[in-house]
């Protein structure tokens, strides 16, 4: 066992002396579902925040008709203790999110993850996804395409001499159902507070969901690259799509 506990040891310095020197900290995303109609949609975040080395989750509940949180969120969760683990954290999120998920039987209506586009993947698009609107093989129906488009804005509150500007973008539909498009589904006006200080944006991934009976509704998961500790932060917003 003394042997073991060594070798463990050894292997785990290996694995932290090969590490970057620097590196941000890149939420999980983690797709809760909606409610039956369609009109909400909940999602979780979760990590080791940069710095601080303590865990978190944050559960977004979003009314996809106003394109707004519910009241009382987003829900965040971080557990300042350096003995809690990221499970225990989760488990508090989910726990006080558990009402809202059982009032809106956001368990029971998942969705589908039709596409992903983590960080850590290369030579792909970063600003645009590609997919169709059902998982299935073989695949029936055309494509839609999302592009993000970003530009720039003065800094505003902690961020003035963080940045030079923060990064602010535009979501288009550039592609639906297998025919160009060119329809605007969001643009920002301001950035807010919460995305800290932006410096890039990706588009990370795209769920899915047709309510019996109602237009299919698609959620775009963009990721929001904020100045860290030790690097860019990445945080998640999903934005409503009805095409």
């Amino acid at each position: 066992m003394t042997k073991l506990r060594t070798w463990l040891g050894a292997a785990t310095a290996m694995i932290f002396a090969a590490a970057p020197a620097v590196a941000g900290d890149i939420a999980a995303v983690q797709s809760i579902g909606f409610s039956d109609d369609g009109s909400v949609y909940a999602f979780e975040e979760y990590g080791i925040q940069d710095g601080s080395g303590f865990p978190y989750s944050n559960i977004y509940v979003i009314d996809t008709v106003k394109d707004a949180y519910l009241p009382g969120t987003p829900i965040r969760i971080r557990l300042d203790d350096e003995n809690a683990g990221l499970s225990d954290a989760r488990r508090a999120a989910m726990d006080k999110a558990q009402p809202l998920i059982g009032k809106y039987e956001l368990g029971d209506n998942p969705g589908s993850l039709v596409a992903f586009n983590p960080v850590s993947e290369v030579g792909v698009e970063k600003h645009e996804l590609r997919y169709v609107e059902y998982p299935a093989d073989p695949a029936f129906g055309q494509a839609y395409t999302l592009k993000i488009e970003e530009f720039s804005v003065a800094p505003a509150g902690f961020c003035v001499g963080q940045v030079d500007a923060l990064a602010a973008f535009r979501l288009k539909m550039t592609e639906k159902d297998g025919s160009p498009a060119d329809e605007l589904v969001y643009e920002d006006k301001s950035v807010p507070a919460s995305r800290g200080c932006t410096v890039g944006y990706r588009l990370g991934g795209a769920v899915t969901y047709s309510p019996l009976g109602g237009a299919a509704l698609h959620m775009a998961l963009v990721n929001v690259l904020s100045r860290g500790f030790e690097g860019n932060d990445g945080r998640w917003i999903a934005v409503p799509v009805r095409p």
